[in-house]
């Protein structure tokens, strides 16, 4: 178990050490001048060069990216243009509300295209194999964008029963700031109204980023459990009068999870660096809010702290879950 940890944790420096040459490149390609950007449009020429030496920009590509891995690793990701702080600082404000909304959407999506997924093999031509088919359908047809819409026009306008955007209400002030989850932070210090609060806030973007993400976890559940349905030992075990639910759970569901541990992993990945659209239909502040500001702003430097935040997410949990296989499968340890 030690030496297959050991061999994917050295498979993730160097996915890391691609991902730094690859977020490198890009301030390379983008053309935009960092310098006369930070300066803005009324610098003259000579402070622009002033500050491209300052920067390091005025030096050959391998030394720059020299310079840019020493800071990175040094946890400075440079100052945003526009906020005028550092990025590393921002990016530490903003992550953990898109944690909080991804863990969220992470339980929605869970909790309903698992079982669902389950279900709909189990019962497979049964009415309820159309049901999840259809919802699956849906879920993977519209835009997260739309749905939001669709929800914040439905909950929020006409039913008036959940609150439109952002993570409190703007009377109430936030909860000492401990883990930057509001949810956590407000039991931390014993507020439960403020508790109730966030999670008033949290519903409607979770089921809305939640339900893209069930209907996928959806669809690969019911395959998986299809293809284990139709293998020898399940049959073998049936023979043999175990009962239904220890032939579900025991043969059938632990043998289809290495699949769905899979999608799980790649779905929070994408929820931890794609909730652009969502966070902005509900002006929720996270990483995705301060992405879309920062593009629309030209602050190159934010874009490629967030950049390199969403491109080391994905290798980091895929590494968790090649990881989670070796206790899901014991087969594996030994690959």
């Amino acid at each position: 178990m030690f030496r297959f940890i050991f061999r994917r944790l050295l498979g993730l420096v160097f996915v890391l050490f691609g991902v730094s040459i690859f977020t490198f490149a890009i301030t390379q390609l983008v053309p935009v001048d960092p310098a006369a950007s930070a300066l803005g449009a009324n610098a003259r020429e000579e402070q622009i060069q002033a500050y491209r030496q300052e920067l390091g920009l005025d030096r050959p590509a391998w030394e720059q990216y020299l310079i840019y891995v020493g800071r990175v690793l040094g946890g400075d990701l440079g100052q945003s243009i526009r906020t005028r702080r550092p990025v590393a600082a921002d990016l530490w404000d903003f992550f953990p509300a898109t944690l909080e909304l991804s863990l969220a959407a992470l339980l929605v999506a869970t909790f309903v295209g698992i079982p669902l997924g389950l279900l709909a093999a189990l019962r497979r031509n049964h009415w309820l194999d159309g049901v999840s088919r259809l919802i699956a359908l849906v879920g993977g047809s519209m835009p997260i964008f739309y749905v939001g819409l669709l929800g914040l026009g439905f909950f929020y306008r006409q039913l008036r029963w959940l609150p439109g955007g952002g993570r409190i209400d703007a009377t109430l002030k936030p909860p000492p700031d401990i883990t930057g989850l509001f949810t956590i932070d407000a039991l931390l210090a014993g507020n439960w109204p403020l508790f109730q609060n966030a999670v008033w806030h949290l519903i409607l973007p979770a089921l809305t980023l939640g339900y893209f993400s069930a209907a996928i976890l959806l669809r690969i559940t019911r395959s998986s459990m299809l293809e284990v349905l139709a293998q020898d030992y399940v049959r073998t075990a049936r023979a043999k009068g175990l009962s239904e639910r220890m032939v579900v759970m025991r043969h059938i569901f632990k043998n289809a999870l290495p699949p769905v541990l899979t999608t799980v992993g790649i779905t929070f990945g994408g929820l931890l660096s794609g909730a652009v659209l969502t966070e902005t239909v509900f002006t929720w502040p996270g990483l995705g809010r301060y992405a879309t500001t920062s593009v629309s702003n030209l602050d190159l430097p934010a874009v490629m702290g967030v950049t390199l935040i969403a491109a080391v997410i994905y290798p980091i949990v895929n590494t968790l879950v090649d990881i989670g296989y070796s206790f899901v499968d014991p087969r594996i340890r030994v690959e």
